[in-house]
């Protein structure tokens, strides 16, 4: 069984909301700890996912990673969980979760919340954002539920998470695409800015302009230039469009690891010996959440 005592500090950080949650409405109270005295050990088999939980994606390989970690010193901060029926449900930790079923363990440290359904995806929303957990499409169908289904705006979903407004409209945005290119973007063959670039064509467009981009490796500036093209009838595929010179691609593929760690667009220029790493933002708010990932600790 893990140590008990091997809890870190993850517990305390749970007693008052975090600074990133704005004040609760009068009509909600804010999420607050059970009356159980210090983290409760629940049996694994009791506990449920959330239905609500953003991240869909779990790497078999990382997972093998964590169980190994929780195999040799048990897991270090206490899942976040609220009671349903006889058993519990996940708010937080469901990677940390399926890690112990992988681990063998039989029971799981566990801090125990009073939390509305909302505030469940908001809470699951914040987490995985900050640790740069999800991937675009996971992102947009949490903003979905927040906006379709419990009723925020725009601009109030992504103060939740620390975006702007425009932020949230371009991750809703992904959900026109198809789902195979929705995949694309699960599985990284396209970045946010390609995605973005291939929602201006038309939709009979968008395939085959998928197809040039992964093909050719297409830099988001020219994937943009055969998107205009496309919407005023020249097509994806004409022989005088002109793509732009064809990139490195070990550079490309660092500007989407990064961009997708920063959650933003990310460009490198230069040559091998010498460069620079731009970083765009959209808006005073999208500046202070980089300044407060990249000055962390600092």
């Amino acid at each position: 069984m893990a140590n008990r005592n091997a809890l870190g500090r993850g517990l305390s950080a749970l007693i008052e909301p975090p600074k990133e949650f704005p004040p609760p409405t009068d009509e909600e109270s804010p999420p607050t700890l059970s009356t159980e005295s210090g983290p409760l050990f629940v049996s694994v088999d009791r506990i449920s996912p959330s239905p609500g939980q953003p991240r869909k994606t779990f790497r078999d390989k990382e997972l093998a990673e964590l169980a190994e970690s929780i195999r040799e010193h048990g897991i270090l901060q206490p899942l976040v969980v609220r009671r349903r029926g006889d058993g519990y449900e996940l708010i937080i930790g469901e990677r940390r979760w399926r890690a112990a079923k992988l681990a063998k363990l039989g029971e799981v440290p566990c801090a125990v919340l009073d939390a509305t359904d909302r505030q469940v995806v908001e809470m699951a929303l914040v987490e995985n954002v900050q640790r740069a957990d999800l991937n675009p499409i996971e992102i947009a169908e949490a903003f979905r539920t927040l906006v379709h289904e419990e009723g925020m705006s725009q601009e109030e979903a992504g103060n939740r998470v620390g975006l702007d407004r425009s932020s949230v409209g371009n991750h809703l945005r992904l959900l026109d695409l198809g789902t195979d290119l929705q995949q694309d973007l699960i599985d990284g063959r396209l970045s946010m800015g390609h995605a973005k670039a291939i929602l201006q064509a038309p939709e009979e467009a968008r395939r085959k302009l998928r197809d040039r981009i992964v093909r050719e490796r297409l830099t988001v500036r020219a994937a943009e230039d055969l998107s205009r093209r496309a919407a005023a009838g020249g097509g994806a595929n004409r022989s005088t469009t002109r793509p732009g010179p064809r990139r490195d691609p070990h550079i490309t593929d660092l500007e989407d690891r990064i961009g997708r760690q920063l959650q933003t667009k990310v460009r490198i220029v230069g040559r091998p010996g010498r460069g620079r790493v731009e970083l765009h933002y959209f808006g005073p708010d999208e500046l202070d959440r980089l300044s407060d990932r990249l000055l962390d600790g600092a």
